[in-house]
């Protein structure tokens, strides 16, 4: 492959695997507004401190899920950004540079060491998208293991304080 092509090659692919970056962060969006949904939820039908008693404690097996849910949310949305050692095209390379010294070097830049810099991103983002996608993955199957426990918690919390049950507060 010429390094013309070369480089609209791995262009193309750099904003294809870049694409997946929104994508990633719907998800996790929709995960964390379920999780601190259900622990509001929960938060919500808890009795008064005055009501409290040693079973009550049974709410903490859904908040320990839905806390796992949380922090892999929360890794997913930090993932390490270390790597593209001077880099051309990742930010934070491009940010220990002054203006004009980025400029110079870019423009000064052969297309060979163009497209392996261009390739080298694809590389990196496509590991950094992978980091976030599993700790999505993780989230939800912490989530989806909450889901049991937080119904159970719910009918006993309204089996054994029913004037709380569907209060607003």
């Amino acid at each position: 492959m010429d390094h013309k092509r070369l480089t609209e090659v791995a262009a193309s692919q750099l904003d294809r695997v870049l694409a997946f970056f929104p994508r990633a962060d719907a998800k996790a969006s929709v995960l964390l507004a379920v999780d601190t949904g259900m622990l509001a939820v929960l938060a919500s039908n808890l009795p008064g401190s005055n009501s409290f008693d040693r079973t009550l404690l049974i709410i903490l097996v859904p908040v320990f899920f839905i806390g796992g849910s949380l922090w892999h949310l929360y890794l997913g949305a930090f993932p390490s950004l270390e790597g593209g050692h001077d880099s051309l095209i990742y930010f934070r390379e491009i940010a220990k540079r002054t203006e004009s010294r980025f400029i110079e070097e870019f423009s000064s830049q052969s297309d060979d060491g163009y497209a392996k810099d261009v390739l080298s991103q694809v590389w990196r983002n496509s590991e950094i998208l992978r980091q976030k996608f599993n700790h999505i993955s993780s989230a939800f199957n912490w989530m989806a293991v909450a889901i049991l426990p937080w119904v159970g918690c719910l009918v006993f919390l309204s089996v054994h304080y029913p004037s709380k049950i569907g209060r607003i507060p």
